[in-house]
């Protein structure tokens, strides 16, 4: 929680502890200093001065807080702390006496001047003990409990790394491992030892000192570098077998969490080199905060992430709409235990029951739709065209018309990359669902627009977790073709940006979400490998099973007549491309609900010429 704009206090029971022992040693300072300095008489005359010893105590605890100290906890001393205490101690000091002697209030300088003294004592020795019985308290742990100890190369020489090596050495169970050396960019650091261990080198330095020094787990310690230059350092590491690991800045920590702070594995994200999206909750705020939001398909992997990501924006309520239960009662579940201010509502239900879909609607009223919900499978729905033309046409159909009788602000339809010229019965229907979308934005008073992106990682049905599955059972990593690209992007990036999409719509918009440059599935696969401390090939194998059915070598986020238009955010583009007219459409959505009742290949030959750019392949390249 922050107190105020200058200001970042987080409020945990270690903090309000170490509040209260500040305020103790601020009275006891000045208490002592009247005795050394022989006043205590002339200032301890009557009750009024424990009223202003409160005073003093109060800009003392916000300057403290001014310099973070209750952040950071003093745990990993260095000079830069110690300076810390110093300066907040003198400039509470000095504030104190000049407050005073503006309401009139006289102590005697000589008791400023000592009680300085002692509160310098009082609060550096407050903080030293707190890093003794946390350093116990780990001594303790770690003779009960035992842990591998890898031998470990830390990379970053900063306030992160020297608390990964002074964590390791004093054999905390979070940080497990055996700190042998350290490297770092910046040449001044060379040479230097932290906690007894050498900094050695660079990042071109890792793979040779690995070898050199039998390195077993490399602990990246840098988390204010930029994207990039993370990227390049873990492609350093990634050249060596080693368990590759990190940990968050120290800095951005509350007192607690430093203390908790673990070791993580460095995941595929990471090896993108993208900046973190941020949500611009006051782009959003206006229509989604004290609204009533609905997210279809709220129970699965984006759609969740979505109620997530809309709870920080403080809607009055959430509606959770999704057919399978379980995920809807556990997503909840996590929202009720984090946000008890938000009504989180489940709906079950199927989008495809146009009566239960207006049901919902005609309940809540929301003012805000996120359409989630879809077959996203490409070859499952090569498989099962009409199960993808029933759900992803024509529930989508039945959410954009609920919509719109049920006077919803906005609309937001949830679309891919595999829209764009599609060669799957996946992006063929979701191409249409674009233009069911577009026609209504024409006509209805309902804002609708469509956001359309690449994959995402993680996602229900993604590559990444079958990868994960078979580097955990031994390989081999089965990938359909040496060359095939796709965009990727994280659950939270997509969900943010989607949101916020939805915030500069005016209606008819497809928004395109920028993917940064596309990757190569056999690269993903082998950083994957890498991460783990395997060898590509050697350990894990990588074989090529052909692509699937309707699946393409790369994928776009525009189609041919399609040009872009930049935003006020630099990560969201508004395609300009000519939409196609309804009645065109509308025209075939008749003879599609009929195909659904008749055969696979009616419902395909019927989607081909209802999407003028879908052409059905069996296989693509």
């Amino acid at each position: 929680m922050k107190t105020g704009p200058g200001l970042d206090v987080h409020i945990t029971k270690r903090t309000a502890l170490l509040l209260l022992l500040d305020i103790i040693a601020t009275y006891l300072s000045y208490w002592l200093a009247s005795i050394l300095t022989n006043v205590k008489g002339e200032v301890f005359v009557n009750n009024e001065i424990y009223f202003v010893l409160g005073i003093l105590a109060f800009i003392n605890v916000v300057v403290l807080a001014t310099f973070r100290l209750y952040n950071n906890l003093w745990e990993y001393a260095s000079i830069d702390e110690v300076i810390q205490i110093v300066g907040a101690t003198v400039l509470g000091t000095l504030g104190g006496a000049v407050f005073l002697w503006i309401i009139g209030t006289r102590l005697p300088i000589r008791v400023f001047v000592v009680s300085c003294f002692l509160l310098i004592f009082f609060m550096g020795g407050i903080r030293f003990v707190f890093r003794f019985m946390r350093q116990k308290g780990r001594a303790i742990v770690s003779s009960q409990r035992t842990c591998d100890r890898p031998r470990t190369l830390v990379v970053g020489a900063g306030e992160t790394g020297s608390l990964a090596i002074g964590r390791m050495a004093s054999k905390d169970p979070l940080m497990p491992g055996i700190p042998i050396v350290a490297t770092d960019d910046d040449p001044a650091k060379r040479g230097q030892r932290i906690h007894g261990v050498k900094v050695s080198g660079g990042t071109p330095d890792i793979v040779d000192l690995v070898d050199r020094y039998d390195i077993e787990q490399i602990v990246v310690a840098i988390p204010s570098s930029t994207p990039e230059e993370r990227k390049r350092i873990y492609g350093e590491c990634t050249k060596t077998d080693c368990r590759l690991r990190t940990l968050p800045n120290v800095r951005a920590l509350s007192l607690d969490e430093i203390g908790d702070v673990s070791l993580r594995d460095v995941d595929v994200a990471d090896l993108l080199g993208r900046e973190e999206i941020v949500l611009n909750t006051r782009a959003v705020s206006g229509y989604i905060a004290g609204e009533t939001v609905l997210v279809t398909g709220g129970g699965g992997s984006i759609g969740s992430e979505l109620c997530r990501q809309l709870c920080t924006v403080a809607p009055a309520r959430i509606v959770i709409f999704d057919i399978y239960e379980n995920d809807a009662y556990m997503l909840r579940n996590e929202l009720l235990s984090e946000y008890d201010d938000i009504d989180i509502i489940i709906e079950i239900g199927n989008v495809c029951d146009k009566e239960r879909v207006n049901e919902v609607f005609a309940k809540y009223r929301p003012g805000a739709v996120f359409h989630a919900a879809a077959h996203k499978h490409v070859p499952l729905m090569e498989h099962c065209p009409r199960e993808a033309v029933h759900n992803n046409v024509f529930g989508t159909l039945n959410a954009v018309r609920a919509a719109d009788a049920y006077g919803a602000a906005r609309f937001i339809f949830i679309s891919t990359d595999k829209a764009v010229n599609p060669t799957s019965v996946m992006g063929a229907t979701k191409r249409m669902g674009e233009m069911i979308v577009q026609y209504y934005a024409r006509t209805s008073k309902t804002i609708f627009t469509a956001v359309r992106f690449g994959n995402v990682l993680g996602s229900n049905g993604s590559v990444i977790p079958v990868f994960q599955r078979q580097i955990a059972a031994g390989g081999p990593v089965t990938v359909t073709h040496p060359d095939i690209e796709r965009f990727f992007m994280t659950i939270p990036e997509a969900s943010r940006l989607v949101i916020q999409a939805g915030g500069m719509a005016h209606g008819g918009e497809i928004f395109i979400l920028d993917m940064g440059e596309p990757v190569k599935i056999v690269d993903l696969a082998k950083g994957l490998i890498q991460l783990q401390g395997l060898t590509p090939d050697v350990d894990i194998k990588i074989e090529f099973t052909g692509l699937r059915e309707g699946e393409k070598m790369y994928e776009e986020l525009l189609m041919d007549e399609e040009s872009t238009l930049p935003t006020d955010n630099k990560s969201i583009m508004i395609s300009t491309g000519q939409e196609i007219s309804y009645d065109e459409v509308a025209a075939k959505l008749g003879e599609l609900e009929a195909a659904i009742g008749k055969s696979d290949e009616e419902a395909v030959h019927i989607l081909e010429s209802a999407v003028p750019t879908y052409r059905h392949t069996k296989n693509c390249a």
